[in-house]
């Protein structure tokens, strides 16, 4: 109705949707939402008593398989703890399925994988608005951690036995204000510098579309002043 413009009125589409089959509303907080009109609805004859039924059935079949309505000793979750979630078996497997999702896209010279016995003497920089802001690194709908087990790819790098430093260069995805020669300061002096660019929420999330898929704001310049 507000969108698409497929129906005119809540009660219009109350019925539109019961009939369609949907038998759950995400109202958005609206205390006037779309489903209140259903006793409306069956009032007027719109729908019947069984259609009503048909609907509640497998809607509240499935919260009662949830444990919605048990009381809380009965569900086995409620017993779990940070200490469960983040043990040590299941932040390995996490740690497996990270990397097993990782993508390569090119690996010139063999430069790829870091190895320990290699860096004591190496100088690392890492630089981009990803390279040490946590609150960026997550997509839209992603759980929020434990801050104590967020691994930015700074603090992941400065785990290694080598000489790092950084360099955000923005400290935002939008990247509007660009130093460069903080860029240039850190990348100049090192043997390898890791760029951490991307786009974030801030940049683009449900609802919140983009023209392009270039890097935003200076992003680019930021990576051209690193390679260079």
């Amino acid at each position: 109705m507000l969108g698409h413009h497929y129906t005119r009125t809540f009660l219009e589409t109350a019925v539109a949707s019961m009939n369609a089959g949907c038998n759950l509303e995400l109202s958005y907080g609206m205390r006037n939402n779309v489903f209140m009109h259903i006793p409306q609805a069956l009032a007027m004859g719109n729908i019947t008593l069984q259609m009503l039924r048909d609907r509640v059935r497998p809607l509240f079949y499935t919260r009662m398989r949830l444990g919605e309505f048990d009381p809380p000793a009965m569900n086995p979750y409620s017993a779990l703890d940070l200490s469960a979630v983040q043990s040590p078996e299941h932040r390995n497997l996490s740690l497996e399925a990270a990397v097993k999702s990782f993508v390569l896209l090119k690996n010139a010279r063999g430069t790829l994988p870091l190895r320990a016995r290699d860096l004591p003497s190496k100088h690392l920089a890492v630089v981009g608005p990803f390279a040490d802001n946590p609150r960026v690194l997550f997509g839209d709908y992603a759980p929020v951690p434990e801050p104590r087990y967020i691994y930015t790819p700074r603090r992941g790098l400065e785990t290694l036995p080598a000489n790092v430093s950084f360099a955000a260069g923005c400290r935002e995805p939008q990247c509007q204000q660009y130093s460069r020669a903080e860029v240039v300061g850190a990348a100049g002096a090192a043997d390898m510098v890791v760029v951490c660019l991307g786009t974030g929420t801030d940049v683009e999330t449900e609802a919140k579309d983009r023209r392009d898929l270039s890097l935003p704001g200076h992003q680019l310049e930021l990576l051209q002043d690193a390679v260079e």
